[in-house]
């Protein structure tokens, strides 16, 4: 009998990663109601309809689950968004990185993880740091090397790389997000948050762009 190709997921495989999946969400949904500290591993294996030991043998922390939380929550889609756009059109280049953005920002539980952080913070700084650490900076990351990038390439003319990242994602993010903390039905269409994102660019575009 032929192997199965590694590219096939097996069996066990799919399970496990079921399991990840609702382990993930119920804590993610129990931090939110009960509180990082009010929530414990006992309630999440519970809630997810796993075993004790299965959560333990994949989280065996509380920490760990939530710094997986964090990961997920903030991993793009698609292989291809890890990929920089290419240097020479910073409008399209900006267009691509604002779409990403947006992608992350709008994915379902992604306001409420926000939420856990915002609320848990003062007794549990870790979690705000963790959610920096393994959630934005990466993706911020990414941004600031794109835009060294057209830099380096003479499209750009800006001293700041760090602060001109900023600038962008807080343009876009400041439509698409940040109201969904104090309004729960702000639903802003996907054609206005696209035009947010176009708007963005071409900002950053009459700001930076040597040409």
């Amino acid at each position: 009998m032929d192997d199965v190709p590694p590219e096939i997921p097996t069996y066990h495989q799919v399970m496990a990663a079921e399991k990840r999946a609702a382990i993930i969400g119920a804590a993610t949904g129990l931090f939110l109601r009960s509180g990082y500290a009010g929530t414990s591993l006992a309630k999440i294996a519970t809630t997810a309809g796993v075993s004790k030991a299965t959560l333990f043998k994949q989280f065996p922390t509380k920490a760990a689950l939530f710094d997986a939380i964090v990961t997920d929550y903030w991993r793009p889609q698609h292989e291809s968004d890890h990929d920089q756009p290419p240097t020479g059109d910073l409008t399209v280049g900006l267009e691509t990185v604002g779409r990403r953005y947006v992608a992350l920002l709008t994915r379902p539980g992604m306001a409420d993880l926000f939420r856990i952080v915002i609320a848990e913070a003062p007794r549990f700084p870790e979690l705000g740091q963790t959610h920096f650490r393994l959630g934005k900076m990466p993706f911020f990351d990414s941004v600031r090397r794109y835009l060294e990038a057209e830099k380096d390439a003479g499209n750009v003319d800006l001293t700041d790389a760090s602060l001109a990242a900023t600038q962008f994602l807080g343009m876009i993010a400041d439509f698409v997000f940040w109201p969904r903390m104090l309004l729960l039905d702000y639903s802003p269409s996907d054609g206005a948050m696209d035009g947010a994102v176009i708007e963005a660019a071409r900002t950053m575009k009459a700001r930076y762009a040597t040409t």
